[in-house]
């Protein structure tokens, strides 16, 4: 892993332009202009909002996925970057020349190529997507060890995992405690349940993130996702990374060490933080975000997870544990059980029943290739739309 630090720019291309991380990542870039440059902006379906990116930070390139609204972007831009359309637009963005980062914040499976395509042109991976480690941390971590990038987690638990980590063995680490907020129904009876709403799982106590991140922070999939982030991340096995509940979401996450000792990164709840410290490292830089004033913290709570109430975090565990291609699996089950949910064809509770029905039916296939992980991803899929419509 590089660490040299520059005080020049980083040139940084943006995956996911126009979603939540995106728009945070643009905060950054204002506020730290002289360290961060914005040379690529890529987004799904928004045109109009990429294009307002574009014109603000004058990218070189732009890429829309939904090649039917190509017009609107052009219309709407200001000036003529290169303009790239699909797929395949996303890994040639994926790959630009004059990039030395790409942060990847595609919800979803569909940062996982532009994420490989990206390592193997020689960039630095600021990763915000949980599910390119969940489904390929194998492939992932031995490509940028092959191709001498770094992965740099933007994810705020993982990104106080890594600072806290910053000259340390792993094999130092007794226990690596992810903090979870408990999400809107921490203290919720499980009998309530199946009564519960979108719209109330939708209103989460802290963050402000798109819903398929805000429902599974109520399921604490999320939390169950970053488990396995973890655990390839750090290469640490899947027993010595555990969750803690802390409602104040001040305390990003903390690592025991072999010594007992306790090493914590604590901030307000803002994803400006991490992203700063993923493009800046090994730097740190001064900003305009607010510092902790301590003696406005009347209390800062941890509690044990409701482990039977919220099945998510023990069958992303099992997931972890078993690896190869099961991650992707249960990934991909949660994908379309959160839609169902979304949509009203499903309770809440059945978001994790679908889950592990699915994560049943499937034989783990072990060291998938990438193919590998896709075809299971895909059966998944299938499988769970089935349990739907059923």
């Amino acid at each position: 892993m590089r660490t040299e630090s520059s005080c020049e720019r980083k040139r940084v291309v943006i995956l996911g332009a126009t979603g939540s991380i995106g728009e945070s990542a643009l905060k950054v870039a204002r506020d730290i202009p002289d360290r961060m440059e914005i040379v690529g902006l890529a987004a799904n379906s928004n045109a109009e909002k990429l294009a307002a990116a574009a014109n603000e930070t004058r990218a070189q390139s732009v890429c829309l996925v939904d090649e039917t609204r190509i017009d609107i972007l052009t219309r709407d831009l200001e000036y003529k970057p290169r303009i790239l359309g699909g797929q395949e637009g996303l890994l040639e963005i994926a790959r630009l020349t004059n990039a030395e980062m790409v942060l990847v914040a595609i919800v979803g499976t569909g940062g996982l190529r532009p994420a490989l395509a990206a390592i193997e042109a020689g960039k630095d991976l600021a990763v915000a997507s949980k599910e390119i480690l969940v489904m390929a941390g194998e492939i992932v971590t031995r490509e940028a060890r092959e191709n001498g990038t770094n992965v740099l987690p933007v994810d705020s638990e993982h990104n106080a995992i890594f600072q806290c980590l910053e000259g340390k063995n792993s094999l130092d680490v007794r226990r690596i405690i992810l903090t979870a907020s408990g999400g809107p129904f921490r203290e919720t009876p499980r009998k309530d349940f199946d009564s519960i709403t979108p719209e109330q799982a939708l209103k989460h106590p802290t963050w402000n993130m798109g819903p398929k991140i805000t429902i599974d922070s109520a399921t604490l999939f999320n939390k169950g996702l970053e488990m396995i982030e973890a655990h390839w991340l750090f290469g640490v096995e899947m027993k010595r990374v555990e969750v803690v509940i802390h409602p104040q979401s001040i305390v990003h996450s903390m690592v025991e060490f072999a010594d007992r000792s306790t090493l914590a990164q604590l901030s307000y709840s803002n994803m400006c933080f991490p992203i700063q410290y993923a493009v800046t490292w090994p730097d740190r830089v001064p900003n305009t975000l607010p510092p902790l004033d301590f003696s406005k913290l009347s209390r800062l709570e941890f509690f044990t997870p409701r482990y039977e109430d919220f099945p998510a975090l023990n069958l992303a565990r099992r997931a972890g544990e078993t690896g190869g291609t099961l991650p992707a699996v249960m990934n991909a089950a949660n994908e379309v059980a959160v839609a169902g949910f979304l949509d009203r064809h499903v309770r809440f509770p059945d978001i994790w029943q679908i889950v592990e029905e699915v994560m049943n039916r499937h034989t783990s296939v072990a060291h998938p290739d990438l193919d590998g992980i896709l075809q299971a991803d895909q059966w998944a899929r299938k499988e769970a739309r089935d349990m739907l419509d059923r």
